[in-house]
């Protein structure tokens, strides 16, 4: 699970990164640089899901969306300097109840 979660982790932070670098080039007008970076990073996340053990696409992709729910938020505090408030507290810890069940529920 330790390896599951660390996959989670790296595909949220390639996610948000590559789509923070395309918001930067196409919304604040950064360098053509930024949008190539992030289109490259945003490949890179299509490829870290592959790596997983689970063996079903849509459960894996939807788990993920759960992590990345929880890693946006926290994205949003250390970069965006936008503190979480309770509301995305109890959101996130739903969200993690969430991909929990959906990953480590017994299976037939």
């Amino acid at each position: 699970m330790f390896n599951a979660i660390i996959l989670f982790v790296l595909a949220g932070l390639a996610e948000i990164g590559g789509g923070y670098l395309v918001w930067l080039w196409l919304r604040e007008a950064r360098l053509f640089w930024y949008g190539i970076i992030g289109g490259l990073i945003l490949i890179i996340y299509g490829i870290i899901p592959t790596l997983q053990k689970f063996p079903n696409f849509g459960r894996v992709y939807a788990a993920y969306g759960g992590a990345f729910i929880v890693l946006a938020v926290l994205w949003g505090w250390g970069i965006d300097k936008k503190a979480p408030d309770v509301y995305d507290w109890i959101g996130d810890v739903i969200c993690l109840i969430g991909v929990s069940i959906m990953l480590c529920a017994p299976r037939n």
